[in-house]
Formats: structure tokens, sequence, C-alpha cells
């Protein structure tokens, strides 16, 4: 295994996700912010850790001219593969490669868990919206990182409870394990995400902890027993 595991995990992500997103993502995070990118007469957008490009599919499908940027060049050949007509580059979220005020629109789906210096990467998405532009983020809870094993089950393998939050206000990088995927992922208490959010000058104008909607009942009673994925929506001023 090398690095933070990603290029070893590229190809069972990959199959992980597809193309219509794992349950978190077409269940718990898609409904709620795949709405906030309809009418909001965004014209170009910066998907931060695009991935294999599935939330980039999305965006174009809603009339905005995405970029993707990832450090995974396996997931952005994924993404040329499935959008031979889209951008997608090879960059860090700490030292984007754009001008200030590029971008109408910035998001971070499901990345800032891999980010290992969140304290550059925040004000980077910052610098590269326009005034007025939206940051779009979809994140694990800091509740969830900090319960990273996961549930207590019985011998039918049903969820009794979650494991217990340890630790919470210690920022910290460890590695994590599903589907055949082995990455490193942080976890951070939310106030280090908010103090950074505002200290780049933004300004907070949506939050959800959502839970499923829809798909395999099991796993949508699960995302209602406790907390899994944050939404929140910034505005630069």
């Amino acid at each position: 295994m090398t690095g933070n595991g990603w290029d070893d995990s590229a190809e069972s992500f990959i199959a992980s996700v597809g193309e219509r997103g794992d349950y978190t993502r077409e269940f718990i995070v898609d409904p709620v912010l795949v709405p906030r990118l309809a009418d909001r007469g965004f014209r170009n957008a910066l998907d931060v850790g695009c991935g294999e490009g599935r939330f980039c599919r999305i965006m174009r499908q809603h009339g905005i001219a995405p970029i993707g940027i990832d450090p995974t060049q396996r997931l952005l050949e994924r993404a040329r593969e499935c959008d031979p007509t889209g951008d997608y580059r090879l960059a860090m979220a700490e030292a984007l490669p754009f001008d200030d005020g590029t971008f109408d629109l910035v998001v971070s789906y499901m990345t800032l868990i891999d980010i290992a210096d969140i304290g550059a990467a925040i004000p980077e998405m910052a610098r590269v919206l326009k005034p007025n532009g939206t940051l779009l983020v979809a994140n694990l809870t800091s509740f969830a990182s900090a319960a990273a094993s996961g549930w207590v089950r019985n011998a039918a393998g049903e969820p009794l409870h979650c494991h217990p939050v340890d630790h919470y206000l210690e920022e910290r990088c460890e590695w994590v394990e599903w589907a055949g995927i082995r990455i490193q992922n942080w976890h951070r208490p939310l106030t280090t995400y908010m103090q950074a959010f505002l200290g780049a000058g933004l300004r907070p104008t949506h939050f959800d902890e959502p839970a499923g909607i829809g798909g395999p009942a099991a796993l949508r009673e699960t995302s209602r027993r406790r907390p899994w994925c944050v939404v929140m929506e910034w505005t630069k001023p």
C-alpha cells in the first residue's frame, strides 16, 4: 500500500461507486446536494476531489460547465472514459492551479476527510470563487469519523448500536476499509471545519444532516439511527 491508499484502492472505489453512487451518495447526499444546483445561475464549477467524475457529470446535466481535479491518476482516467468531452486535471486541493475568482461554484463532495491540510485547501477553495460564488460541501459528520469502527452487531449481523464517539476533539488520521478499499481518512471536530470556512471569509447559508431517502430498508433505517453525513453551503461575500 502506498501513500494514502487511493492509488491502490482506485479500482475498488470505481466498482463500489458505479454510475449511480453507493448508498451514501445516491440516497443521503444527492437528494440534498443535487437540488441545490438547479436554477441558481451557475455557469462554471470546480469539483475538488472529483474522483471518477460522477458529480461532474451530474453538474453537466444541469447546464454547468465543470472542471474536475483529483490527485489520483486512475480515477481521472475513469472520469475521462465516462465523459470524454469533460475537463479533468491532476491537481491538489491545497494548491489549486486557477486564478482568483474563476468559478461560480466550487464543490467538495465527500473529500474533506481525505485532505491532509484543510488549513490550505479551504482558503484555496474560497480564493478561486467569484464574489457571491457558492461553495457546496458534503462530508462525513465528525460524529461518524470519531466512531470510525462503525456498528456493534449481534450474532445475526444486525446493528445494535454505533461504537461510542471517543477522542472527539483530537484531530487524527486513520486507515479505514470497506468493499476492498483501504484509504486514510481524517477525523476533525466540527469546530475545526467551521473555523476554517469562517476564517476564509465565507458566510454559511445552508446546513443539513440528512438521513437516507429511499434505497434498501435496512440501510435507510441505520441512516436514521446516527448522523452520517453533513451538507453545507457557503457563500463568498
